[in-house]
């Protein structure tokens, strides 16, 4: 006669499934993020023209300044050299423009070094991502607030739009993928190449 045994199959346990998946997470975080917050910036600064107020009473924005005028019944665009007459630093202004307007540029930046920091798994690489990011998560909020003080007198928060609100989403994107990529660098610190995307340079071979 012969006995028979139920097979007992052993189930994966969570552990090993979340080791299994990980490194697909880091890899979808590090990739979807920066798609994310570039394509934000682009659509508030470049498709939107960076209007931070767009009303059909007002348009004021990084490169538009424009107030209802009653006699006329139209907006009328007030030219930049005409804005210190209203109190607005022309040089707080510019600044304001080159902080936000750099921002998408270095994102960019960000992106190409995150493909070359992953296809070669460089630690040099990571770093330079992380530092780039720290710029980024400063540049951007200094830029929104020096532009904000200038033009408090006209812009409500209830006038604030999608060009606002997707700037602020793209600094909360900054700030979690500057958190993910230090996180990253602490879990593989030990298995990632010290200096592969940048090699040093070696004496020349005589011929």
């Amino acid at each position: 006669m012969q006995l028979k045994f139920p097979r007992i199959m052993a189930k994966p346990s969570a552990g090993l499934q979340w080791q299994s998946c990980r490194p697909c997470l880091w890899l979808l975080s590090h990739l979807s993020l920066p798609a994310g917050y570039i394509g934000l910036l682009f659509y508030a600064l470049v498709w939107e023209a960076g209007n931070i107020v767009s009303l059909p009473t007002k348009q004021i924005g990084f490169y538009n300044f424009c107030l209802w005028n009653q006699k006329a019944e139209e907006l009328d665009c007030l030219p930049f050299k005409d804005l210190e007459k209203l109190g607005i630093s022309k040089v707080a202004l510019v600044l304001s423009r080159v902080c936000v307007y750099s921002t998408p540029v270095l994102c960019l930046f960000v992106a190409t070094t995150v493909l070359q920091a992953l296809w070669f798994k460089d630690k040099d690489g990571w770093k330079l991502v992380r530092n780039l990011l720290v710029v980024v998560t400063v540049i951007l909020p200094v830029g929104l607030a020096l532009f904000s003080l200038q033009t408090r007198r006209w812009i409500h928060v209830s006038e604030l739009g999608e060009v606002f609100a997707a700037l602020a989403g793209a600094q909360v994107l900054l700030l979690l993928h500057e958190i993910i990529t230090a996180m990253y660098l602490a879990q593989f610190k030990d298995t990632l190449s010290p200096e592969e995307l940048f090699p040093p340079k070696g004496p020349l071979r005589s011929v």
